[in-house]
């Protein structure tokens, strides 16, 4: 039977950035604890939050909170997270990753970063970043539903049918499969037993993608 990622030529890759490219574990945290704090937040409300957008996730947290007090929660909440990107770092094999499909035209960053600190964090980061980044600003729903990566498909003009999504949380895995998308998991913020990919590794480093006229194909580093 063909392997769903290892036996097929991709025509493009989709990336989530956080957890993925690169890891911001220790700065969100620090964001959130700060805003818990500032806001009055009980802790045990918070659980597994990664990979969902901040606006998704103050709804969850004060839910029974006033409107006007839940958009400043998310006001702050980028204003906090903007400021501290102290520690950012790149998880193994993304740079070479992005080096190899950007030039390429083959691949596209898809945050639940707002855009403000989706830069943030590329910049304090370093990577090299590709034509197409989309972010939770530029569309209606944000993950779990499959909108960021149908417009990331989109806007590299390829169906997200042939893409395949890189992801390390849950949200994205399951916003993919709504995409229609193949999935690649890292085991990078969970362990491997608990992320369900088509294919799933440890990092990027344990994988390489190969280019060519007809598309992408991964193989096992």
């Amino acid at each position: 039977m063909a392997h769903p990622v290892l036996d097929r030529t991709f025509a493009a890759v989709l990336f989530d950035l956080d957890g993925t490219l690169i890891s911001s574990v220790a700065a969100a945290e620090r964001s959130w604890t700060r805003l818990a704090i500032e806001l009055a937040i009980p802790a045990e409300r918070f659980g597994d939050f990664h990979g969902v957008p901040s606006a998704q996730l103050i709804e969850r947290l004060i839910p029974e909170r006033p409107e006007a007090e839940r958009r400043y929660a998310e006001q702050r909440i980028e204003e906090i997270e903007v400021a501290d990107t102290a520690g950012i770092e790149l998880l193994p094999g993304a740079a070479d990753a992005l080096a190899a499909l950007g030039p390429a035209g083959r691949c596209a960053i898809v945050t639940s970063c707002t855009r403000a600190l989706a830069a943030a964090r590329l910049g304090a980061s370093g990577l090299p970043v590709p034509g197409v980044v989309v972010t939770v600003d530029d569309v209606a729903r944000g993950k779990p539903a499959p909108d960021p990566f149908l417009l990331g498909a989109e806007r590299l003009d390829v169906d997200p049918t042939h893409c395949l999504v890189v992801e390390d949380a849950t949200a994205g895995i399951v916003a993919a499969r709504a995409a229609g998308a193949a999935t690649l998991a890292l085991a990078t913020t969970s362990p491997a037993d608990r992320i369900d990919g088509d294919l799933v590794v440890r990092d990027l480093a344990a994988v390489r993608f190969e280019v060519s006229p007809g598309g992408v194909r991964v193989r096992l580093a």
